[in-house]
C-alpha cells in the first residue's frame, strides 16, 4: 500500500505508541502535531478524531484511531514487517493486544486515579481486580521471549509502552518479570528513533514557550 501516511500526535501522549509502531513498519509517514486545547477540539481535528484526542494516522482515505487499533492495522497493512504472526496462529496475538487495551489499561488507570473497585464492584468492571491483572499478566511475559511467542509483533508495541510507562511512572509494581520483559522489547531501534523524534520535538516545543 503506497497512500499517504500521517500521524496526528503530541508528544505528550499515547501518540508516542503509534510512532514506535510506525517506526517499525518502516513505511514513511508524515507528522502532524496536534496542541491539547482548542486545537483538539477544533472541527478540523474533529473530523479526524470525534474524541479530539491523539494518535490519529490517516493512511489514504482510511483514518484509525485508538492505539491498539493502530498497531493491529499498520500490522495488516505493512504485512513485509513481521508484526503479525500468521492469521491461524493469532490466538495470543489477539488475546494479550486487547488484554492491554481493556483490562490492564482500565486497571492502571483506576489505581493511578485512586479509583480501584471494592469487593462489591468487581464483578461490575472488566478487570475484576488489579491484583489479577497483575498476576496474569507476569505470568503471561515470563512464557516467552514475547508476548505472543518468540517473534517480536504488534501486541508487544502495544503492551511494552504500557510497560514501560508504569514502570517509569508508578502504575506497576516493580517486579523483574516486568523489568526483563521492558528491557527485551525497547531494545529495538525502532523504539529508540520513536522516542528521540518525540523527545526532539518536546524539547522544541518547551523551548518555544
Amino acid at each position: 500500500m503506497n497512500d499517504s501516511l500521517i500521524l496526528y500526535t503530541n508528544p505528550k501522549s499515547r501518540g508516542r505508541i503509534a510512532r514506535w509502531m510506525l517506526e517499525e513498519v518502516g513505511a514513511p509517514y508524515r507528522t502532524e502535531i496536534v496542541e491539547f486545547g482548542p486545537a483538539m477540539k477544533s472541527p478540523e481535528f474533529l473530523a479526524i478524531n470525534p474524541m479530539g484526542k491523539v494518535p490519529a494516522i490517516r493512511h489514504g482515505s482510511a483514518v484509525v484511531t485508538e492505539c491498539a487499533a493502530i498497531c493491529a492495522y499498520l500490522a495488516d497493512a505493512f504485512p513485509d514487517a513481521g508484526l503479525a504472526p500468521p492469521l491461524a496462529e493469532r490466538d495470543a496475538y489477539y488475546r494479550w493486544l486487547f488484554f492491554a487495551a481493556g483490562p490492564l489499561e482500565a486497571a492502571m488507570t483506576d489505581r493511578d486515579l485512586g479509583m480501584e473497585p471494592n469487593v462489591d464492584q468487581q464483578g461490575r468492571v472488566g478487570y475484576g481486580t488489579i491484583e489479577a491483572v497483575l498476576e496474569t499478566l507476569e505470568v503471561a511475559v515470563s512464557e516467552n521471549a514475547f508476548i505472543a511467542g518468540p517473534r517480536f509483533t504488534a501486541a508487544d508495541v502495544y503492551l511494552g509502552a504500557h510497560i514501560g510507562w508504569g514502570l517509569q511512572f508508578g502504575g506497576l509494581d516493580p517486579c523483574p518479570a516486568f523489568a526483563d520483559y521492558w528491557a527485551r522489547v525497547s531494545d529495538r531501534e525502532a523504539y529508540r528513533r520513536a522516542s528521540t523524534l518525540d523527545d526532539q520535538i518536546a524539547r522544541q516545543r518547551q523551548a518555544a514557550l
